[in-house]
């Protein structure tokens, strides 16, 4: 019991709890600390002493990655205090059960036909919505559109798509004449479609402090570079959109495989976050 209380008391703190959160939803990344200090707009040294509070009490793990430390949530302690706070604190009284949406493969998990003959619909956040998840909308739709919906948008989009995006989505075939930059406000209206997952494609959009989704999609983060900040020669930077394109396209072709009509969401939750470690490189389209 001791151990949950310190770990309550630390999460108390405002910008302990702050950067715990931003730790959980970059998870499995582990996130350098000038990276959170920045995100956070926290000094340094008070960037430090918050991540020294959440170590000491479990909360989270500290990896050094040559001369850079590096931080990642400890989702079981965080199941270990959630679970302190329903059959301890709660003697575990099914009124105060997390409320957590049926695994997507319950067959009747929307109320209605059984989700094996519904399409699955999936969100993909940049920041700008310009490349990386125009990409991963549009090479969802075209690889796997009878079985999912594919969206994307931006926490702050830019008013255009980048022009060697598009340009490249056409040389590979797909078509380019629906896409738009859309505003994440978009599917947080009352009448957005209802979404099954949701996937951060970099890192300062995730980095940011969403609202939570209606329905309590399935979430991961699968940050990857910008190639819209791609330096260099004109060949290199076409180059970076190239490597942007191949990485998704493998990680939706992982994602297309699993099989979300019969596994379980823990297992689930477990595979698409796999999908966000994988390799980032290469493109065998």
């Amino acid at each position: 019991m001791e151990k949950h209380l310190d770990q309550l008391s630390t999460l108390a703190h405002p910008g302990r709890n702050a950067i715990f959160r931003l730790l959980m939803r970059r998870y499995p990344d582990a996130v350098p600390a000038g990276e959170i200090a920045d995100a956070l707009d926290l000094k340094p040294s008070t960037a430090s002493a918050h991540l020294a509070s959440l170590r000491g009490v479990g909360l989270i793990r500290q990896y050094r990655q040559g001369t850079s430390l590096r931080y990642r949530a400890e989702t079981g302690a965080a199941q270990g205090l959630v679970d302190f706070l329903f059959n301890d604190c709660g003697r575990g009284r099914a009124d105060l059960r997390p409320r957590i949406p049926s695994p997507l493969s319950s067959p009747h998990a929307n109320g209605g036909d059984p989700m094996a003959d519904r399409r699955y619909t999936v969100l993909f956040i940049c920041t700008g919505n310009s490349a990386r998840s125009i990409f991963a909308e549009t090479i969802l739709r075209d690889l796997a559109g009878d079985r999912f919906e594919a969206y994307s948008a931006g926490t702050r989009p830019y008013s255009e798509l980048h022009p060697t995006a598009i340009e490249m989505l056409r040389q590979k075939g797909h078509d380019v004449s629906g896409l738009r930059a859309k505003n994440v406000s978009e599917f947080q209206r009352p009448d957005a479609p209802r979404l099954d997952f949701v996937f951060t494609v970099c890192n300062r959009a995730a980095n940011e402090d969403c609202p939570v989704w209606e329905g309590q999609p399935m979430t991961a983060h699968w940050g990857m570079p910008d190639p819209v900040k791609a330096e260099g020669t004109e060949a290199e930077k076409v180059l970076a959109f190239q490597r942007a394109y191949g990485a998704l396209r493998n990680r939706i072709i992982a994602f297309n495989a699993l099989p979300l009509e019969t596994i379980g969401r823990m297992s689930l939750q477990n595979a698409v976050d796999d999908i966000g470690t994988s390799r980032q490189e290469g493109d065998d389209a």
